[in-house]
């Protein structure tokens, strides 16, 4: 595997000299190991506490209404990192800022667990949420920058293992804490955060700043565009929150879903799982046909026609299908954030732009997808039913379908054709 010659090449600037870059293939692999160690800590933080909630809550002595705060903390604090951390990043360089952010993240691990308190337990999940929200924003350039050859191979890996870590952490975080104590269970997972400050270190001490290195692209003004006045961003931005908003509602709700139209519990649990576990198929499959140079317009609305189905299914058919419907949503939403990834690099011109149409993307989208569990559960509560928060679910996932088109179409960031 190889990246591209520019990255061998001689940068016309004395800055651009101050080390011999490694071999391509040294790079890629080096970048390949930090990502997937990068990705082991993105999720997983966030989806145990959704699995221990309720030995947390007893054993801090705190409210529902407290723990649905740290349930909605993470997308707010995603829209605030992914807002600051382009500026930032440009400001301190990429590699830089990522290993101060899985510092932050390492120690919000540790705060939450070792201080157990309402206090404590919030200021950690405001640590490494944040930190999390940058880490989000800023693994899209790196990707680019070293990489550029292997776009959708890296971001897949990337993806791919966010999801798999986070299913494993869920799956046994409730039982590791009847063994070793919910602190433990929660808190141990810091050593992870370890290694990949490690890498990270290691790594920008081989390769140097994202920053110092010439442009993997670039076009004559390309360096002046505004990624928030580009109808492109808004595109994405939209199609991202879309997908978060099912994302986060179906996490939330899917079971309590399932069992108001006749499941029992523990099968409605199951289809929360097959709504998981649908991810890795879906990843995999996205990078195979995006690395054998399928059309991503055709991906794109193929991905937001799945959540549209799955809608529709949960809404309106039959519930002896309930896993297809569950296995259906899973897929898209996994496809969906996958791709986005993807094109915060393949439709930008440069490093920091692409740091930038992330960070507005994701901030944007982040927002977005605050409103939907929040909404979801207001209207459930106001009608005593899911009817009318499924059709409207339903209904912007047909506005995504469309979103999906435009944001496929073979442009760059600023409306250029490819």
């Amino acid at each position: 595997m190889s990246t591209p010659s520019n990255l061998q090449s001689k940068p016309s600037t004395d800055k651009l000299k101050v080390f011999n870059p490694p071999s391509s293939k040294f790079t890629f692999w080096l970048v390949l190991c930090a990502m997937i160690l990068l990705g082991t800590n993105m999720r997983a933080p966030i989806v145990a506490l959704g699995s221990i909630a309720p030995v947390v809550q007893a054993a801090l002595n705190i409210s529902e209404t407290q723990i649905g705060w740290l349930g909605a903390v993470p997308m707010l604090t995603f829209a605030v990192g992914a807002l600051i951390s382009p500026t930032i990043g440009k400001r301190f360089g990429i590699e830089n800022t990522l290993i101060a952010m899985i510092v932050l993240l390492t120690a919000g691990m540790v705060v939450r667990a070792a201080i157990p308190t309402w206090i404590g337990f919030l200021s950690g999940t405001l640590m490494l949420t944040l930190a999390i929200g940058f880490a989000n924003t800023l693994a899209a350039p790196v990707i680019k920058q070293r990489t550029p050859k292997h776009i959708p191979l890296v971001t897949g890996l990337f993806s791919l293992t966010m999801t798999v870590t986070a299913g494993i952490v869920a799956g046994v975080v409730l039982p590791l804490s009847e063994w070793v104590g919910w602190q433990w269970a929660l808190g141990g997972w810091s050593f992870l955060g370890i290694f990949a400050i490690i890498i990270w270190v290691f790594l920008r001490l081989r390769l140097g700043s994202s920053s110092d290195q010439a442009p993997v692209l670039a076009s004559p003004g390309s360096s002046d565009i505004s990624v928030w006045r580009t109808a492109f961003a808004w595109q994405i931005a939209i199609f991202m929150g879309l997908q978060s908003l099912l994302f986060y509602t179906v996490a939330s709700f899917l079971p309590s879903i399932w069992v108001s139209k006749g499941l029992t519990a523990v099968k409605a649990g199951q289809m929360g799982s097959m709504f998981q576990f649908m991810a890795p198929v879906a990843i995999l499959s996205l990078t195979w046909l995006v690395n054998r140079g399928r059309p991503i317009q055709a991906l794109a609305v193929f991905a937001a026609v799945l959540n549209v189905i799955g809608v529709l299914g949960i809404s309106y058919l039959s519930t002896d299908l309930a896993w297809l419907w569950s296995g259906i949503m899973g897929a898209g939403c996994s496809a969906m954030f996958t791709l986005s990834m993807i094109l915060f690099s393949l439709r930008t011109y440069t490093t920091n732009q692409a740091s930038e149409l992330s960070g507005m993307a994701q901030a944007v989208g982040y927002i977005i997808a605050f409103f939907g569990p929040l909404g979801t559960g207001w209207l459930h509560e106001a009608t005593g039913n899911w009817d009318l928060p499924l059709l409207l679910i339903l209904v912007l996932m047909i506005i995504n379908v469309g979103v999906a088109w435009l944001v496929g179409r073979p442009v760059m960031v600023d409306g250029k054709k490819i």
